[in-house]
């Protein structure tokens, strides 16, 4: 009789869809009536129109048809579900959750709505990449400026208008890199923060601008009450001191994650709140190797007007200098509009540093750093010192000084020009600060006061400098000339020669790897954390839930994730002792975040909140992986099963309906696995591990997988149970390795050795197949992909590659890439040894080399991993996917997660030129076909041969490439890197943006589902799922965080108040959208808040800016969130 009503309801449901789809054809085909056709042009424009909603009702009948046939394959499986399911078998302690046990079978066809796709018709800004084009390259030798050109004026050019120059005092203070964070504080940084508060109250007419909050923060816990207030009254509040960026750090833009530059971007904001009460206006980046636009979106999302950049291919700086661009408003490639503009400053020369920002003669410029008067331990490599300036020589010394300050200012627009002041660690000795200040005051005291001179010369902070340019360049009323737009990236970088940075890109790849980790277990954490204190307010029962000590652990995680956003932390550009520093701080917050997790989800589960019970000593809930140093990879625990059920809970940190597979270890093969229904779960049993030689004996662990169906945000429950006769569905083995022998006997396990081996393997699901050879277990391109949707094959061939360094003087170090030309082959010393694995959850070819170990693998399950080939990797490599894929030389490559940035392999340039950033993603495509392959780290590549993608693995270097570092890389660790192969056919497209089911993969890849088993002393306790979201979001709409805010009052507790972080993802919609696993819509970018929890409710939801340091006006109302395609919303909420 249920069953029955199951139907009816079905049916019901069927016959809706139908009368609604036809409903939306009629509607479509209404012609506009309201205007009564007076010429033949109106008649041709209505038959036109006609023509038009004709061909759309053709389409949606198509698609009707389509979405008929999905209904009737849903029908077929829920029967086959429902009688799969009627066995009665024990629930053990469980009680049935707030969701369907069965999530709702994906559609056959994707439903987009046809807006959506309209984003994608719109033409690109003008990138960066024509300017290439442009370049030649040629680095002739410019003179005194050597990257440049020489610069002459005329004297009476400034009689009309006065040169205004600002000199901005800085000092660059990095968060680790030749030394430890604490040691560079405890030597020199704190010494700098201390004389600020001294010098600058000496004289009001000084300056001084700081960025890194993390030695800000470290240095205002430690200092009194008095010098607090000091700063806050008299260095703040009168303009003398500015905070520049207010990030934790100053982030690298090429490996970081857009998540992580949020994070450590609201971190030193919300610090900046709670303590200072100081808004930053203006970014100041002079040191990350290479600049992103993904960046320049963020600040301008935080609410900053102005940023500034530095390093800056040399070419690049030299063409826009001689087209006075070097000022100008940086637009997202996206915006058809202005609505991301940012005002940008490229500092046109070769550093930061004195001798490179007065002008474009470093030997002039050495001699007014005062810091390298005789006798002090720096000098000019010009070997012309300064002097202190006196009566006696101020005269001179001015004419020198302005004539830098007036040719720089020939390169820019206006009359107003910005001159740093500055470099690493400066002014740490009251000493210099004398030096500089005292002497700069009489140059600037004798250029105001001689007005034959035309300039107005003095201190100021950056946002003083933007403040006069803006007035100059754009204010209404003047006469000059307007800034230009410019859309693109800065990368990649280079500072001289044929000296590209693209070896950083993939530099200490295990902590590359270890980085995305512990980004993946925060945003788990925040989000869960979140939950649980809503849902505590909403039962009122707080019970002894550790909600402040979380907090300490949480904040504590978001500042050593923000610290190693540091432009020589991720970029794997330290000293030894220092990547050892990062590493441990890395490792410990990921432990530290699985104790939050399962403290969240401890209370969660429980049916009874009132059992809840805090215990440290005794976990209610275990992590199934344990890392034990911060150098190792994690190791899966191995789960006891004995006659009492195991109840294991499974969280998907995504805001998506998932059907994933969970890998469990267990210690007997007689196990079988349940739902909390009661319902079995499809399972297979893998070996851990396999031996050259005969293995004979007991079971050893064994590595259960299952197919696990959890809502979004939600935590599922499964139990693993003893079963009563046979066990758990075993996986089949084919071992392989040519000219030798194999001898290998697996109890439990069927073991094939053929004696023919010359057959290619194959392996398949219902999605792909993948043949590869017998004698490395790679995809060859003798063989082929299969997509099994339309039958088409594709020729896919992996290999591994060693690049050499040059013989020149200068070779690859940390930094820089400089191979000694195209890469060689991986030939290894002896035959690999192959292990094909076939089983009902998924399949996989693993093949081991000496110094590589490569799987290939397939999940035979109707969500969207069934879509995607994984690969795996251990070691240092480089490994190279050729195709037939027809790209010729363009490839595309994401920036920090957030969009795509379209390359062209240029001949003009030198190999390590042609090597971009891959932050999660890169791929080649043809009119027909896309390629991508998804990351689960940051690292280089490249598309050096149409249909190639290459991709550097890891780097292991014995000499230092003269940047600084003094070291070269040789620390290498046994690295995990995770990859997703993703083959797709496209319609033809003029613009490239990922496919909605890349955008999922990629999000699966990097998210993870997290599986946690009930201690055996808590099995008592009846447990119940979580479902906190009443539906899946849009496709396109991704959860970037929910994370509570940290209280205002002393104690540094939770605040009932959260920011919830939202991306709307840019999407192509050229793509065929069938049997894609993904079980959500679009939406035109609309949320409905009152549907968006199954139970929770927003009390007050406040748009604010990314990082909530301004109320944004207008905005979403309190019913509906409504983002724009690529648009990053944040918003202040209070749930109940």
């Amino acid at each position: 009789m249920k069953l029955s009503r199951q139907f009816t309801v079905f049916g019901s449901a069927i016959f809706c869809v139908v009368i609604f789809s036809l409903y939306l054809m009629l509607d479509h085909l209404q012609l506009d009536h309201t205007k009564s056709p007076n010429n033949g042009g109106d008649r041709l424009q209505n038959l036109s129109i006609l023509q038009d909603k004709i061909d759309r009702l053709e389409r949606l009948l198509s698609e009707n048809n389509e979405i008929i046939a999905n209904i009737r394959d849903s029908v077929i499986n829920l029967k086959e579900s429902v009688k799969d399911g009627h066995g009665g078998l024990d629930r053990g302690n469980m009680s049935q959750g707030p969701y369907l046990e069965l999530l709702a079978s994906p559609p056959l066809v994707l439903p987009i709505d046809s807006q959506d796709c309209q984003f994608v018709a719109r033409e690109f800004s003008k990138p960066l990449l024509d300017v290439y084009d442009l370049l030649t390259f040629d680095n002739h030798d410019g003179g005194v400026w050597k990257q440049g050109f020489d610069i002459t004026y005329q004297e009476n050019e400034w009689d009309s208008e006065p040169l205004q120059v600002f000199v901005v005092p800085h000092s660059h203070n990095d968060p680790g890199w030749l030394k430890t964070f604490d040691d560079y504080y405890r030597d020199q940084t704190q010494h700098i923060l201390n004389n600020i508060v001294v010098k600058l109250h000496e004289d009001s007419r000084r300056k001084m601008i700081w960025s890194e909050i993390s030695y800000f923060s470290k240095w205002w816990d430690n200092i009194d009450d008095q010098k607090r207030d000091a700063v806050k009254r008299y260095l703040f509040e009168q303009g003398q001191l500015e905070i520049t960026t207010g990030g934790w750090v100053m982030p690298d833009e090429a490996n970081s994650h857009y998540f992580a530059l949020i994070d450590q971007l609201l971190e030193g904001h919300q610090w900046l709140e709670r303590n200072v009460g100081v808004k930053p206006q203006t970014g100041w980046a002079v040191d990350p190797f290479g600049h992103s636009p993904t960046q320049a979106y963020l600040l301008k999302q935080a609410g900053m007007a102005n940023m500034l950049i530095q390093r800056v291919h040399y070419s690049v700086k030299k063409h826009f200098a001689s087209q006075k661009t070097l000022e100008f408003f940086w637009r997202q490639n996206w915006d058809p509009a202005s609505s991301t503009d940012i005002l940008c400053h490229m500092m046109p020369f070769y550093s930061y540093d004195v001798p490179h920002t007065c002008g474009p003669d470093p030997k002039i410029c050495c001699q007014f750093d005062f810091k390298r008067l005789p006798g002090g331990r720096v000098s000019c490599p010009w070997r012309v010192p300064p002097q202190p300036i006196t009566d006696g020589n101020v005269q001179q010394r001015v004419q020198m000084l302005l004539d830098q300050y007036r040719k720089k200012s020939k390169l820019f627009r206006t009359k107003v020009v910005m001159v740093p002041l500055g470099d690493d660690f400066r002014y740490a000795e009251a000493l210099e600060w004398d030096q500089q200040f005292q002497n700069y005051q009489k140059l600037f005291d004798y250029m105001n006061s001689h007005p034959e001179l035309h300039v107005k010369a003095q201190f100021g902070t950056i946002t003083d400098y933007f403040t006069a340019l803006r007035k100059s360049a754009i204010d209404p009323g003047h006469a000059s000339a307007s800034l230009p737009v410019v859309s693109g990236d800065f990368f990649t970088y280079a500072d001289r020669d044929d000296h590209y940075w693209s070896g950083y890109f993939t530099s200490r790849p295990f902590y590359k790897r270890l980085d995305r980790v512990l980004e993946s277990h925060l945003r788990a954490a925040e989000i869960l954390y979140s939950l649980t204190l809503a849902n505590i307010q909403r039962f009122r029962k707080l019970n002894d839930f550790p909600a402040v000590e979380n907090n300490r652990l949480l904040t504590e995680a978001r500042r050593n994730l923000g610290l190693f956003q540091h432009h020589d932390a991720i970029t794997g550009t330290g000293k030894d002792l220092v990547v050892i520093d990062y590493g441990t701080r890395l490792f410990h917050s990921i432990l530290n975040l699985k104790q939050v997790i399962v403290n969240s989800a401890h209370w969660l589960v429980l049916k009874d909140k009132s059992a809840y019970s805090h215990n440290p000593s005794k976990a209610f809930l275990q992590m199934d992986d344990i890392q034990p140093a911060q150098d190792a990879l994690p190791r899966k625990t191995v789960l006891k099963i004995s006659s009492q059920p195991r109840s294991v809970v499974v969280y998907n940190p995504t805001e998506q309906d998932r059907t994933s597979v969970v890998t469990v270890y267990v210690n007997t093969p007689h196990v079988c696995v349940i739902t909390d229904h009661g319902h079995p779960r499809r399972f297979l049993l893998f070996m851990l591990s396999f031996h050259i030689i005969s293995y004979i004996g007991v079971f050893s662990p064994g590595q259960l997988s299952f197919v696990a169906q959890v809502p979004a945000l939600g935590l599922g429950l499964y139990q693993l149970n003893t079963a009563v006769s046979g066990g758990a569905e075993t996986a089949e083995y084919v071992f392989l390795r040519q000219g030798g022998e194999l001898s290998v006997n697996m109890k439990h396990f069927t073991v094939n050795i053929p004696q023919d081996a010359s057959t290619p393997l194959s392996i398949h699901n219902p999605h792909l197949q993948i043949w590869s050879s017998p004698t490395t277990g790679l995809m060859e391109v003798s063989h082929r992909l299969k997509l099994n949707e339309n039958g088409s094959e594709h020729q896919i061939k992996v290999e591994f590659a060693w690049y050499g360094t040059t013989s020149n003087r200068d070779k690859s170090g940390a930094y820089l890439f400089l191979p000694d030309g195209e890469a060689k082959m991986y030939s290894p010393a002896r035959p690999p040894v192959i292990r094909v694995t076939k089983g009902s959850v998924f399949s996989e070819i693993t093949t081991t080399f000496d110094h590589v170990t490569h799987t290939l693998r397939l999940y035979n399950v109707q969500g969207k991993d069934g879509n995607c080939v994984c690969v795996c990797f251990n070691h240092e490599i480089a490994m190279r996917l050729t195709s037939d894929v027809d790209s010729k030389d363009r490839f595309f490559t994401d920036l920090n997660g957030f969009q795509i940035q379209p390359r062209r392999t240029m001949a003009k340039l030198p190999l390590q030129a042609n090597f971009y950033p891959m932050t999660s993603m890169a791929y080649i495509q043809d009119p027909g076909t896309r390629l991508t392959l998804l990351t689960a780290q940051s690292l280089g590549s490249a598309s050096l041969v149409s249909g190639q993608l290459e991709v550097i693995m890891d780097r292991r270097l014995n000499q230092d490439d003269n940047r600084g570092l003094g070291q070269g890389i040789q620390d290498n660790k046994v690295t995990a890197s995770s990859f997703r192969l993703l083959l797709e056919k496209r319609k033809p497209s003029p613009l490239s943006y990922p496919s909605l089911l890349s955008h999922v993969s990629s999000l699966y890849l990097n998210h993870p589902l997290i599986s946690m088993a009930v201690s055996t002393e808590a099995q008592s306790l009846s447990l119940s799922t979580f479902s906190p979201l009443a539906s899946s979001l849009p496709c396109d709409v991704h959860l970037v965080n929910l994370r509570t805010i940290q209280s205002k009052e002393d104690g540094g507790g939770p605040s009932d108040e959260a920011a919830l972080i939202l991306h709307r993802k840019g999407f192509d919609c050229a793509f065929f959208n069938r049997n894609t696993g993904l079980l959500c819509a679009t939406t035109q970018g609309k949320i409905h808040t009152e549907k968006l929890f199954s139970e929770l409710r927003f009390q007050s939801i406040i748009p604010v800016s990314l990082t909530l340091m301004h109320t944004t006006e207008g905005g979403s109302s309190k019913e509906e969130i409504r983002l724009k395609p690529m648009e990053i919303s944040t918003y202040r909420v209070q749930l109940t």
